[in-house]
């Protein structure tokens, strides 16, 4: 009998039934034997039940901002035919007086870019990556721009309609970016807490159209020195 038998029986079985095949088993290793007690499952606790509901919406941080790229084609809704660097340049001559939000640029990271095709060496535009971050089947375009302090602009563009939207833009002190599967994971210096990095994940949501940062974790990246004990996690209470 094979030993994967009895425990698909059993679920079948009737409670008398059941207790007569736990007792007899079928004489070989493959009997059903106990696992011992199952650990009683605990739901999540709410604190302060009675706290109001919020009315006034947040503040916007732009995570949803998405844009349309004027001037710009995409033949057949094919990212890898498009000059990323005069994707960027179309965007900075559309905004030339943004400094902050989605389209802002640095003064002097926007004159280098205006000057990519005069001094190649000096253009911000760091080499493009590819893949498909909304599971369409098609790649996005995902480009990275240095920028002054040590900041590094990241901008994704979705192929659509024969041309590019804009479906993330961030800027930040990136110390790395990885593709994990269809998410963007950019991993960012802490200046808070050394020792210690951000790491937010980027996912597509289908809803907003955009690409939105879904999970953020603060991460340690040097090891705690030798005889220095990690600190306990304290708790707080009233």
């Amino acid at each position: 009998m094979s030993p994967h038998r009895p425990a698909v029986y059993a679920a079948l079985l009737p409670g008398a039934a059941l207790a007569a095949l736990l007792l007899t088993g079928c004489g070989d290793a493959g009997e059903l034997r106990a696992a011992g007690p199952t650990p009683t499952a605990v739901g999540p606790v709410r604190l302060w039940p009675d706290m109001p509901p919020v009315t006034a919406p947040p503040y916007d941080y732009g995570e949803s901002d998405t844009a349309r790229v004027p001037g710009v084609k995409a033949p057949g809704d094919d990212v890898h035919r498009v000059d990323p660097v005069a994707v960027v340049q179309a965007e900075v001559a559309a905004h030339p007086d943004e400094y902050s939000g989605p389209d802002g640029m640095y003064q002097e990271t926007a004159g280098r870019i205006r000057e990519c095709g005069e001094a190649p060496r000096r253009c911000p535009v760091m080499t493009p990556y590819y893949r498909d971050l909304t599971g369409d089947g098609r790649d996005e375009l995902i480009v990275g721009i240095r920028m002054p302090d040590q900041q590094t602009g990241l901008r994704v563009y979705m192929p659509e309609k024969g041309g590019l939207t804009r479906i993330m833009s961030t800027v930040d002190q990136v110390v790395g970016v990885q593709l994990a599967g269809r998410d963007l994971v950019v991993r960012v210096v802490s200046a808070g807490i050394p020792g210690y990095e951000y790491r937010t994940a980027w996912s597509w949501d289908a809803q907003q159209r955009s690409l939105l940062p879904t999970r953020d974790e603060i991460v340690r990246v040097k090891p705690v020195p030798p005889g220095q004990a990690s600190p306990s996690p304290s708790g707080g209470g009233a």
